[in-house]
């Protein structure tokens, strides 16, 4: 019996190591998802937890470690997460969507594993099915530098801080899911929460944060909404923008700053101001009746509460736009990496292919549908990367239904969408240019899975090629999430050098939901090791290759 015991633990190991780069730390976490009742907005309804948590716990990890998270599904449906803006190199099989995983069926578990590979930065995760973001769900993700790779600021912080600002529905996941399975809009937000709370800047909640006077913090925010770009600020206090989602960039001055659906910064704040309590401000952008939340910071010696007048969010996006040509990659400092981040001359490289997505929106069988380029997504009952590891690609999916250029209908023509997998076929390594035009009113907001890209432009108007005179080819920062302001166009660059199968997304919960998304399938030109993992020995099974054989592994 002990030699079968000893047996069975070993090769449990082997099988959790088999799938993470020996040598490098592991952290392990082990997760329960369940339901819970709390009010973020002061009115009692279901919300998603984590170990009885909203948000989530922080994932503290340091660039090269292996990351396991053992998700247990109490909830009554299917359930994936996805680690935003984690590249998991070779390693789609950990994405945690609909197109890349089987969900975790209720009552199941599934472990992640995974490796922050040359990584630093502030990411964070939240569900990917149905519409459970709207429920919770979502946590932050830091990922720290080594010790030996200097960090480039002036003095390191006494504490770091994650802040999670998020618009919030009262309306419970599965009602809002009714309304767009309907036809109809999820409808405008009821508020902001900061980390899962929804303080009115009465001054009479709990401090949520505390500093010490004289000494320095980093403050990480992340969007994790459901809508609406949201601009952060601090009674009284600046904040010095430090790293971009996984980038070091130039240490610019800012009172506010706009974080769009899906996007990360890390700001440095010194208690330098009189010693009493503090609002941290958190509001809805560009809407017509723009939501507010607050939360408490104390100086731990402060006598007094924060003042009632809250500093005021800027107006208009092109403010925004502005904000947004002042980042710059900061190219003295180093990345995960012993060397500089502007060693990568990004600029000089020949573009390979370029695509150019115009998001469109319409209706099919009077329901409403998002799409890029006229086709909207529909998961198959087969995920994806599934269907072509097992080599039945043509059972469940088409390739490059989507062409690379696209006009929508002028005037009021009504615009032919197509309801299918959007799956795009691209040449693994090749360097591709990703054109995002809007032709709509509201400000739009992209996420591309599996890589940092470069945000070389965004301007009014339409693209065109002699538009790239006005790309910045020297010191754009690398990031993995782009807004697009109204009747605009935003431009990126990007190496498919991880072999997989990529989801690029919306950010929009309703617009994502109805089919604003594709995947780029980044085929490894052989079975190889070197270029992709094998499917995990853990992973769900469902479709049609649910009894299928195992096809043969890749090998080295």
């Amino acid at each position: 019996m002990e030699k079968l015991r000893f047996g069975l633990v070993l090769m449990v190991l082997c099988l959790s190591t088999s799938l993470v780069k020996g040598g490098d730390p592991t952290v392990t976490f082990e997760w329960k998802v369940t339901y819970g009742t709390i009010s973020p907005l002061g009115v009692p309804q279901q919300v998603i937890l984590i170990n009885d948590k909203f948000p989530g716990p922080v994932i503290n990890g340091t660039s090269n470690n292996n990351i396991v998270v053992n998700v247990f599904n109490q909830l009554d449906e299917p359930f994936l997460f996805t680690w935003n803006g984690i590249q998991q190199r070779k390693n789609s099989w950990q994405e945690g969507t609909l197109g890349t995983n089987c969900p975790i069926p209720p009552g199941g578990n599934f472990t992640y594993h995974f490796q922050v590979k040359d990584q630093i930065g502030t990411f964070f995760y939240y569900p990917t099915t149905a519409l459970h973001r709207a429920a919770g769900g979502y946590g932050g993700l830091s990922v720290h530098s080594r010790a030996l790779i200097p960090i480039p600021f002036d003095i390191n912080p006494a504490d770091e801080f994650f802040v999670l600002v998020s618009d919030w529905y009262t309306k419970s996941h599965t009602q809002l899911r009714k309304f767009l399975d309907s036809g109809r809009s999820m409808g405008r937000p009821d508020g902001v929460i900061i980390n899962g709370k929804g303080g009115n800047g009465d001054g009479k909640d709990e401090p949520m944060f505390s500093m010490t006077p004289g000494k320095t913090y980093r403050y990480r925010f992340c969007n994790a909404g459901n809508k609406d770009s949201i601009n952060v600020r601090i009674q009284g206090h600046t904040m010095k923008l430090v790293e971009i989602e996984g980038s070091h960039v130039v240490q610019n001055m800012y009172d506010s700053l706009d974080i769009h659906l899906g996007q990360c910064v890390s700001v440095l704040v010194t208690a330098d101001k009189d010693p009493k309590d503090y609002l941290l401000v958190a509001s809805t952008r560009f809407t017509k009746e723009p939501h507010t939340a607050t939360s408490i910071i104390r100086y731990t010696n402060g006598k007094g509460p924060a003042s009632p007048e809250l500093p005021k969010a800027p107006i208009g996006w092109a403010w925004s736009l502005n904000q947004f040509r002042s980042f710059r990659w900061n190219l003295t400092a180093s990345a995960a990496r012993p060397n500089p981040q502007g060693s990568y001359h990004y600029g000089q490289i020949n573009i390979t292919r370029t695509i150019k997505l115009v998001n469109t929106a319409g209706t099919v069988d009077g329901k409403l549908r998002y799409a890029f380029n006229g086709i909207s997504h529909v998961n198959p009952t087969t995920p994806i990367k599934l269907a072509e590891y097992y080599g039945v690609e043509d059972k469940v999916f088409k390739y490059d239904l989507m062409k690379d250029e696209y006009e929508p209908p002028a005037g009021k023509a009504e615009e032919k969408i197509t309801l299918a997998p959007n799956v795009v076929k691209v040449i693994y390594r090749n360097y591709v240019e990703i054109i995002f035009e809007n032709h709509e009113k509201s400000v739009q907001s992209f996420h591309l899975a599996g890589y940092s890209f470069f945000a070389v432009a965004i301007e009014p108007g339409k693209w065109t090629p002699e538009k790239r005179k006005n790309y910045n080819l020297l010191d754009a920062v690398s990031r993995n999430t782009i807004q697009v302001y109204p009747n605009s166009w935003a431009a990126i660059m990007t190496t498919l050098d991880n072999a997989g199968l990529w989801n690029l997304r919306s950010n929009s919960l309703e617009r994502q939901y109805l089919g604003q998304q594709l995947y780029f399938s980044a085929l490894s030109p052989k079975r190889d090791l070197k270029d992709e993992y094998n499917m995990p020995d853990n992973d769900v099974l469902c479709g049609i290759i649910k009894d299928m054989p195992l096809p043969k592994p890749y090998s080295v």
